[in-house]
């Protein structure tokens, strides 16, 4: 039998129709991704042309904390950190990534970030887990964990019952 042109659009069309051609992700997703998204690419972007007195200063925080990041040079540490913030805020940003992903990627991120503030001393109040002054700009990326984990958190518990039939 030879099919007209027509007649494969209409196969093709209804075929389309019954395949879930949406996006992996919620529309209420969009705000958080986007915001901690351009956020971190933005942060990613500067440190890409950091001057080796800024990587020094960066790499010598990081290794405070993380004593296992001495084996690599400050300049090749920030061309690592900035590569990472982009390739996660790309991530964050792009609607083809699922929620669940680019949340725990976030979410193991600011962890690690978190881990900075926690391990740095001078960072929180003496025997809190409250910020000084200088804790500020580290504190502030416990917003980055819940979005994380909200991201992962929603993905995975809302998810259609696989064993009713779908119509």
């Amino acid at each position: 039998m030879v099919r007209t042109a027509k007649q494969w659009w209409l196969a093709f069309s209804e075929v389309a129709r019954e395949e879930d051609t949406r996006l992996p992700v919620k529309a209420r997703h969009l705000p958080p991704r986007i915001a901690a998204g351009a956020f971190i690419v933005n942060s990613g972007l500067g440190k890409w042309s950091a001057d080796d007195e800024t990587a020094a200063q960066l790499h010598g925080f990081a290794v405070g904390a993380y004593p296992f990041l001495a084996k690599l040079k400050p300049r090749d540490f920030v061309r690592l950190l900035s590569v990472t913030e982009m390739a996660l805020g790309s991530a964050l940003l792009l609607p083809i990534v699922p929620s669940a992903v680019a949340g725990a990627g976030l979410a193991a991120f600011s962890g690690g970030l978190l881990g900075l503030y926690a391990r740095t001393p001078g960072m929180r109040k003496e025997g809190s887990p409250f910020p000084t002054q200088q804790g500020i700009a580290l504190a502030k990326d416990a917003w980055m964990m819940g979005i994380g984990l909200g991201l992962v958190i929603d993905d995975l518990t809302d998810r259609p019952d696989r064993s009713e039939p779908q119509d």
